[in-house]
């Protein structure tokens, strides 16, 4: 009777929940900062996200989800507990059932190590459903109609793929290209071009202000600093948008040769209804200036930018938890 029901989208680069009746309560990183020794947590979410690149030795910042899925099973879950004490999920009298999302293709195990975390964070009943469905649904889509959906959701470990139909996915890929891969990818063109060494949250910080990924008139350029491979000192250099997208075109590829992948095994009547409605993109990459305009390019079809790209997974959850009792137990 007293129990909440909490959606979590549980993104390698961010963690989101949704309280049933409140809305989407919590939005931080998904890192951690412990004592090295004694495996004490110090911080959690953005407190812990401000010590990343810059903690002394006895203190270490730790992003334990990768690529999508849990990397380290014990701080996941002692992440996931302060979080859901944060938003009040967790009581003395009542346990709360949770809705966690997860990409498409990962593995039983994979699914497994999920379960159990949320299950060792205080949940009395653990229920998944796949990204792009929850991204889908928290765009606004009617995934239940005998019609074509394209959703294309770029979070910040995976990018998933999905043609929907019917309140399933009809074909879907997912591929650990995505935020992190981008911004692991401007590093190394820094690194490989000015012999400059710059940490992720720079990276980051370039991808966030001067990022294209399509020639749009767009040519900003923003000073950044790091440490000259040469000389070991601090160094100070001016990038610009161009360089961005040479440095992003690899990663960004992937993503268009997934997308056509999906498009080309989707039934052509689907295919028809996409032509129709156009491709939909969420998640943080979305962001990304120009991804829709090559989309759109590449596939020959209308591809649209969701309304607040990064929490359609997280209100997916929220709409998911009124019909809760219907969402499958996956094992």
């Amino acid at each position: 009777m007293f129990s909440k029901d909490i959606g979590i989208d549980l993104g390698t680069a961010n963690v989101s929940i949704h309280v049933k009746g409140r809305g989407v309560v919590l939005d931080e990183p998904s890192v951690v900062a412990i004592e090295s020794e004694t495996k004490r947590v110090l911080a959690v979410g953005e407190e812990a996200h401000r010590m990343v690149g810059r903690t002394p030795g006895n203190i270490i910042a730790i992003r334990p989800l990768r690529d999508g899925v849990i990397a380290d099973f014990e701080i996941t879950e002692l992440m996931l507990k302060a979080f859901i004490s944060r938003v009040g999920g967790r009581s003395w009298y009542s346990r709360p059932r949770i809705l966690i999302c997860a990409p498409t293709n990962i593995t039983s195990v994979e699914q497994k190590a999920i379960r159990e975390a949320a299950e060792r964070s205080g949940a009395k009943d653990v229920f998944l459903e796949e990204e792009p469905k929850a991204a889908a649904i928290g765009a606004g889509m009617d995934i239940y109609q005998p019609s074509g959906n394209m959703v294309v959701d770029i979070g910040g470990g995976t990018t998933d793929v999905a043609v929907l139909s019917m309140g399933d996915v009809v074909t879907a890929s997912s591929i650990k290209v995505a935020g992190d891969k981008f911004d692991a990818a401007i590093m190394k063109y820094i690194k490989s071009k000015y012999k400059l060494l710059i940490g992720e949250r720079t990276s980051e910080d370039i991808k966030i202000k001067i990022g294209k990924v399509y020639d749009d008139g767009r040519n900003e350029e923003m000073d950044i600093r790091g440490r000259d491979m040469v000389t070991g000192l601090p160094l100070t250099l001016t990038i610009r948008s161009s360089e961005v997208r040479e440095a992003l075109w690899e990663p960004v590829s992937s993503i268009v040769s997934a997308a056509k992948s999906v498009l080309e095994r989707t039934p052509p009547e689907l295919s028809a209804d996409i032509i129709d409605r156009g491709v939909i993109l969420t998640g943080g990459g979305a962001m990304l200036s120009g991804l829709d305009a090559l989309l759109a390019e590449e596939l020959k079809v209308p591809v649209l930018i969701a309304e607040d790209p990064m929490h359609c997974v997280v209100k997916g959850t929220g709409l998911l938890l009124e019909y809760l009792d219907r969402v499958p137990r996956k094992q």
